[in-house]
C-alpha cells in the first residue's frame, strides 16, 4: 500500500509494519515491554513462585508494550525536533559554533527521556542521564556538560505540554516560524 504526501507539511504517521496502523513506537513499546514485564513478573513471582515469574513476564511484557506504544505516541518526534531546530538558536545556551546537528541528540534524549522515566523529576534522573548520555548521543560530539541544558530544556517542554493537554500530545506553535507569537525574539 502506497503512502502519498499531500504536502511537505504532513505528519510522520510512524506506520506499524504490519498492520498499517499509524503510531508504531518499537522503542516506546520496547521499553514498555521490558518495564511491564519486569514489574509483572516480580509480582507474579513473589505470588506463585519461579513459575509465576515466567508467566508474569510473558504476559506483562505484552501488556508494557502496549502501555510503552501509548506513552511514546504522546510525543511526537518530527514535532519535537521541528520545535528544538527553531528554538535552539533563541536559547541562552545557543553557541554559534555549535550547530544544531551536534545539540539536536541532546535534545531528542530529554524528550525521550521523559517519558522513559515516568513520573520521577529530572533531577533525581539526572546522574543517569549523565551517564547514559555517551551511549545516547549518537554523532553528537558534546560532552554532558554541553548537552545538559538542552536536555534539560526538551524533558521540561513535555512536561509542561503534558500539563496543560490531557490529551498529552505536543503542538507546535503555529505562528513560531512566522515570528508572530508573543514579542518578538531574537537570536542571542
Amino acid at each position: 500500500m502506497a503512502v502519498t504526501r499531500e504536502n511537505a507539511f504532513d505528519r510522520d504517521e510512524n506506520r506499524d509494519l504490519i498492520t498499517g496502523e499509524p503510531g508504531a513506537h518499537p522503542v516506546g513499546a520496547g521499553v514498555g515491554a521490558a518495564v511491564g514485564g519486569a514489574a509483572a513478573g516480580a509480582v507474579a513471582g513473589m505470588a506463585t513462585g519461579p513459575i509465576g515469574t515466567v508467566a508474569g513476564a510473558v504476559i506483562g511484557g505484552v501488556a508494557g508494550g502496549l502501555v510503552g506504544k501509548e506513552v511514546a505516541e504522546e510525543i511526537d518526534p518530527s514535532m519535537e525536533d521541528h520545535h528544538w531546530r527553531n528554538e535552539y538558536r533563541l536559547r541562552d545556551y545557543y553557541d554559534p559554533m555549535i550547530g544544531y546537528d551536534e545539540v539536536g541528540p541532546a535534545y531528542q534524549y530529554g524528550w525521550e527521556s521523559r517519558t522513559e522515566y515516568g513520573d520521577r523529576k529530572w533531577e533525581d534522573v539526572e546522574p543517569d542521564l549523565a551517564h547514559d548520555w555517551t551511549n545516547r548521543r549518537g554523532q553528537s560530539s558534546l560532552d554532558w556538560g554541553r548537552a545538559r541544558p538542552a536536555n534539560r530544556d526538551a524533558w521540561d517542554r513535555v512536561d509542561r505540554n503534558f500539563a496543560s493537554n490531557p490529551q498529552n500530545i505536543t503542538y507546535p506553535d503555529p505562528m513560531e516560524d512566522r515570528g508572530v507569537a508573543g514579542a518578538p525574539r531574537t537570536p542571542k
